[in-house]
């Protein structure tokens, strides 16, 4: 399995973490009782747990764009290095954009976001090279 492969397998990991995560916050701001129920009165996740709500959300937007291209760039054969460094810049990016969220410190989560999508486009490009 090529890197990138492995590097997919890890964003999905990853998914899973985050959305235990913030399942987890929001149930520790509601409570149990509430997010057991039906949920009929609909509540909104606030401050931490809103913030972990706002990354998996985030997360769900980029994530299907890095599986497109990991998977175009295996199926046509093309990886190559600039590939392996962008899904690796990829999903470290997404992995340091959790606690740079949750921390709430101005401009981390940003540059976060930003390392993990320029790894992105590097995946895309060498689909082109």
């Amino acid at each position: 399995m090529t890197i990138e492969l492995w590097m997919l397998v890890g964003a999905v990991i990853l998914g899973l973490v985050q959305v235990g995560a913030e399942s987890f916050m929001f149930k520790a701001q509601e409570g149990n009782a509430y997010t057991v129920g039906a949920r009929d009165e609909e509540r909104r996740p606030r401050a931490l747990a809103g913030r972990f709500s706002r990354a998996l959300r985030n997360f769900n937007e980029t994530f299907p764009l890095f599986a497109a291209v990991i998977l175009i760039l295996h199926v046509s054969g093309r990886s190559g290095y600039w590939s392996t460094l962008g899904a690796e810049m990829y999903l470290g990016g997404r992995i340091a954009y959790i606690p740079a969220y949750a921390s709430g410190i101005p401009y981390v989560r940003t540059v976060c976001w930003q390392i993990a999508t320029i790894g992105l486009v590097m995946g895309l490009v060498q689909i082109f090279l």
